[in-house]
């Protein structure tokens, strides 16, 4: 027999603040694309190169880890234990993503060393799975 575990305010308060990161996330996604060509334009050589050039695997990967990291949110507001399934499979694809960024792409050199992003996505991605996990073992996900 499961027992329910009534969630606490900060439980909340995660799952509201994981939702709209994510959300900013989806919005980055759109953004990037459904970038229009004059957009493209506007911005440095190497990021016109960069868009330009991105395999549709990478894109499917970034709209894999937005979309299953706010269905993952809304699991986490509704009380599913899917929600642990869903972070992991948008973990997974963050890391597709930045294998391609970091190591086929050479970020780096085209950023200028911008690595807080990366790495704060990767943190929270991991404690989104990590907090999804220990929910469900206590009995706050159903």
């Amino acid at each position: 027999m499961n027992t329910v575990t009534k969630p606490t305010p900060r439980y909340w308060l995660i799952s509201i603040i994981a939702l709209l990161w994510n959300f900013m996330g989806i919005i980055a996604y759109l953004g990037q694309a459904y970038m229009s060509d004059e957009a493209l334009k506007m911005l440095p050589e190497e990021n016109q190169l960069y868009f330009s050039n991105v395999p549709a695997w990478v894109t499917a990967s970034f709209a894999v880890a937005v979309f299953g990291g706010f269905i993952g949110s809304i699991g986490l507001i509704i009380r599913k234990k899917w929600a642990y399934f869903l972070f992991l499979t948008s973990f997974l694809a963050l890391v597709a993503q930045h294998i391609y960024n970091f190591f086929i792409q050479n970020y780096i050199e085209m950023t200028g060393s911008e690595m807080i992003l990366p790495i704060v996505t990767f943190i929270v991605a991991v404690l989104l799975i990590y907090f999804s996990k220990q929910k469900s073992q206590q009995g706050v996900l159903r």
